[in-house]
């Protein structure tokens, strides 16, 4: 890697422990035996893309998911399970990020959704005692952006808006397909697999 000057981080699954497992059997108990077609990384469904980038609101996307279990559940029990894929941020996790910041410009773009943000941000409040946002120089959430990786504009909208130079930018990212759109766009990226702990890894 040549010199890093700008990190711009994903969240769930490198900063945010997730569990989509218990997402799926949440909706799985309640009916939905397809979840599995329906979602996937990297390869979810129209309606859940559309969520991503703020295209359809909260209670539209409640009401596809109601569509495909053709059963009648409370809304709030839809709410339940679609965030209980949401884990922990762990705190050695968070003392890395500030140390990063003393050496680095640090970014968020997380692929993500209004009931998460407010789920997520609210479980951080408690744990850490500030806002997750103030981890980062900004923090992108494609829902508010209206763009989401693996789109290179993605990519593209912290690159212009920050001023960064893409060749000293890393990029990283659990998901594969979105490592490689952010070479493609001149990034340098990291790729980070199942059980490699981001708080272990140096970049500078």
């Amino acid at each position: 890697m040549s010199q890093i000057k700008n990190i711009i981080f994903d969240l769930g699954g490198v900063l945010l422990n997730l569990d989509l497992a218990k997402t799926r059997q949440e909706f799985f108990d309640l009916g939905l035996t397809q979840i599995d077609e329906l979602f996937r990384i990297g390869h979810a469904a129209s309606f859940f893309k559309q969520y991503e980038i703020g295209a359809i609101s909260d209670q539209e996307f409640v009401d596809e998911i109601k569509k495909e279990l053709k059963v009648s559940v409370p809304d709030q029990q839809i709410v339940h399970a679609w965030n209980a894929m949401l884990l922990d941020f762990p705190s050695k996790r968070v003392e890395w990020l500030k140390k990063q910041r003393q050496q680095f410009r640090i970014f968020l773009f997380s692929n993500t959704n209004a009931l998460h943000l407010i789920e997520f941000r609210k479980s951080f409040r408690e744990a850490h005692g500030f806002e997750i946002d103030e981890l980062f120089e900004k923090a992108y959430y494609s829902h508010e952006a209206q763009i989401r990786k693996p789109d290179a504009g993605a990519y593209q909208l912290v690159i212009d808006e920050n001023g960064l130079e893409a060749a000293h930018t890393l990029f990283i990212d659990d998901a594969l397909i979105n490592v490689e759109a952010a070479l493609s766009v001149g990034l340098q990226a990291f790729h980070l697999k199942p059980g490699e702990e981001l708080a272990l890894l140096h970049f500078g």
